[in-house]
């Protein structure tokens, strides 16, 4: 299968983390919303995809912003909603969404793009769908 996602999770506590390049960045308390795609087939299914991002492997590489954040003990997955599509919804999910959120962590997860981030910040949980 194709297409987008968004894994939302949550934050009990305010943090920093060290996401990769980015550095060391500060993380308030709350929800963060990670929009992402998988286009692919087999290892790149939206399937697999999802699989690697809820796995606890301590084998798992660290490849992605993401991975840093979901390996943070404090952080964990709420909820993960799946949006099947043979076309990369990503950028339009996060133009969508960017607006109600109370902010972003900038450049997280968007550096094969002209999003401002793929991370949007949220002090309590939304439903969007």
């Amino acid at each position: 299968m194709k297409g987008s996602y968004i894994i939302v999770i949550f934050l009990p506590i305010n943090k920093i983390i060290e996401i990769g390049a980015l550095g060391e960045l500060s993380f308030p308390s709350g929800f963060y919303y990670y929009i992402g795609s998988a286009m692919g087939n087999t290892s790149t299914s939206l399937e697999y995809r999802l699989k690697r991002h809820v796995s606890e492997s301590e084998n798992k590489k660290i490849h992605w912003h993401i991975d840093y954040l979901l390996k943070d003990q404090e952080c964990y997955i709420e909820r993960i909603y799946i949006i099947p599509s043979q076309q990369r919804l990503e950028c339009f999910l996060v133009g969508e969404i960017l607006e109600a959120s109370d902010s972003s962590i900038t450049n997280f997860g968007s550096s094969d793009c002209e999003c401002k981030s793929h991370l949007l910040y949220f002090e309590e949980y939304r439903s969007f769908m």
